[in-house]
């Protein structure tokens, strides 16, 4: 049996999920959470995707993260200190318009498939990737 409580250690974090801009890495995944961090380099800019049936907090710890998500024409930004939901099935991406590292913690619930990459949404076809 293992112990009920459990650390993990940053140096054991694994690389998890790609998106283009974006590196996450996980700490762990049970049947139905997900835990990890992302960062997001200076003027990176993530590839569409979605969480599935995955409802997704993201908790900024430094930088800023943007957001732009289908049938919302403008985008939102998040700061340090700033929590972010994401309900499932939302495509969207993620963006860093600054020149630090935005660094985010990141919990899914739900079990599905952690990231699902997809076209930009026919209301964002041409735009900048």
């Amino acid at each position: 049996m293992s112990d009920p409580i459990r650390v993990i250690r940053k140096s054991e974090l694994m690389a998890a999920d790609p998106t283009p801009g974006m590196l996450r890495k996980r700490a762990f995944e049970l049947p139905t959470l997900w835990a990890g961090r992302v960062e997001t380099a200076p003027g990176a800019v993530s590839g569409w995707h979605h969480h599935d049936l995955n409802e997704s907090c993201l908790y900024i710890v430094s930088g800023v993260l943007r957001l732009e998500f289908e049938d919302f024409a403008d985008y939102l930004d998040a700061t340090a200190g700033d929590f972010v939901h994401v309900p499932a099935f939302t495509v969207h991406r993620e963006s860093n318009p600054t020149d630090e590292i935005s660094v985010a913690v990141i919990a899914r619930a739900g079990g599905g498939i952690p990231t699902v990459n997809v076209d930009a949404p026919a209301d964002r076809q041409g735009m900048r990737s």
